[in-house]
């Protein structure tokens, strides 16, 4: 098959319309302009409830830094990871400390004046604007040799059903929460249901077939010219299907444990599913950016898989001068950094499609929070953590930023796919534009 500029010349050549794009677009043995190039990925995972400081931020500045005990599981990676202390996210206005660490992780905006009332302050809505994923999703939706079948895809573990400020971080524009799919199950059925449609979509057109070939005695030779005319059709529809169910797929489905009930307990076997589906997703290109909310702002999760039976976010409320609390906290940090380290492995070991190099060499995965400390509720030095080779930074560092605002940061990520923003979320704390990290 040749290549093609463009999608709207893969249709073109092929005859078809526009509306099939969605069904065909993402395979990735067919050879479009976009599969040649390289497929850059963004995926922003959250933890919630701020972290213990001493055990967390590297002491030392520069390439040569020793990873703390919450961050250790990162040691196999730590050549492609980059620590950025001092980061502080400055949007001040309506909302709690941990409903605007929250709604203004992404967006870098205020949230809208509302009825939600938090722990403190004045009660507040939703976000004022869209978070930095979208708005990078926009980007490359709005060209044809980066758009995907889904432009971004929202993970999620035990997150509550309720819908407010504390259990939402992406905004697809002002006022308009997304919410992450928590349910493995529910995103596998998201990624993978065309397969069912299509065949559903061959059971129809058997009966459609036999119903046109019953009439077509019946009618007159005009009518009937007609008929042959959408049984032609029929016949190529049914052709076309035949020949995709007859290619392997490109990428196996994964494999899920089934009736894995969506439970406290079963957070780290709900965890790893979801890291598989995301990395099946990267695979057959389904997306290029994708966010990953384990719990929410002030989750209470009880790990009594690594021994304990607190509530994350009561423990974080204990003061320094609770050791036993500090290591509990450190535990919580140091299992949700393996979480971290497991999807940079998965991704690490698996070649990319097409390319050059592994699936990490081209993903940047950034882990953060809506908290730099959760007994403070401090917005100032509000984790971030990179690994991978996604955007092209210079990795292996521990940077010491000094305050910087976070709506820098995120204009960075953005430039790393080519996207250049002179400001994102309120401009106020844009400051001298994008940090420069590469």
């Amino acid at each position: 098959m040749g290549r093609y500029n463009t999608r709207r010349d893969f249709l073109r050549a092929m005859g078809l319309s526009a509306a099939v794009a969605p069904f065909v677009m993402n395979r990735p043995s067919l050879a479009f302009a976009n599969a040649a190039g390289r497929k850059q990925r963004l995926v922003i995972v959250f933890t919630p409830n701020g972290v213990v400081p001493p055990t967390f931020w590297p002491d030392e500045e520069g390439s040569e830094f020793t990873l703390k005990e919450s961050l250790a599981p990162l040691e196999p990676f730590k050549d492609r990871t980059l620590i950025l202390h001092g980061v502080r996210n400055g949007v001040a206005g309506d909302g709690d400390l941990h409903m605007r660490g929250m709604g203004c992780l992404l967006t870098g905006i205020e949230l809208f004046p509302g009825n939600i009332q938090g722990g403190g302050d004045t009660p507040a809505g939703w976000a004022s604007g869209l978070s930095i994923d979208q708005e990078i999703k926009n980007y490359l939706q709005s060209q044809d040799a980066t758009r995907t079948r889904f432009g971004s895809l929202e993970f999620g573990v035990m997150v509550p059903d309720r819908a407010d400020t504390w259990t939402r971080m992406v905004y697809g524009g002002p006022n308009k929460p997304i919410a992450p799919i928590d349910d493995p199950y529910q995103m596998f059925a998201k990624l993978y249901g065309e397969m069912k449609d299509r065949e559903n979509m061959a059971s129809i057109l058997d009966d459609l077939e036999e119903d046109l070939a019953k009439v077509r005695n019946l009618v007159s030779a005009e009518d009937r010219g007609l008929l042959e005319q959408q049984e032609t059709f029929v016949r190529e529809f049914e052709r076309s299907l035949q020949a995709e169910d007859q290619r392997a797929p490109d990428h196996a489905e994964p494999e899920l444990t089934p009736d894995v009930e969506r439970k406290n307990e079963n957070m780290p076997e709900l965890t790893r599913m979801q890291i598989e589906l995301m990395v099946h997703s990267f695979l057959n290109d389904f997306s290029r950016i994708a966010t990953f909310q384990i719990t929410n702002s002030v989750g209470q999760a009880r790990m009594n898989w690594i021994g304990i039976e607190e509530g994350h976010h009561s423990l974080s409320h204990e003061p320094d001068s609770n050791t036993e609390a500090m290591e509990k906290l450190t535990k919580i940090n140091r299992w949700y950094c393996e979480q971290l380290a497991h999807l940079a492995k998965r991704l690490d070991e698996t070649p990319e499609p097409g390319g050059e190099g592994t699936m990490l060499d081209n993903t940047t995965i950034v882990w953060t929070n809506e908290l730099g400390k959760g007994s403070s509720h401090t917005h100032e030095n509000t984790p971030f953590v990179m690994v991978g080779g996604g955007l092209g930074l210079q990795m292996g560092q521990s940077l010491k930023l000094g305050g910087v605002s976070h709506n820098r940061l995120l204009m960075s990520l953005a430039g790393g796919f080519g996207h250049e923003l002179k400001t994102f979320g309120n401009p106020d704390y844009c400051g001298k534009g994008p940090l420069a990290l590469g």
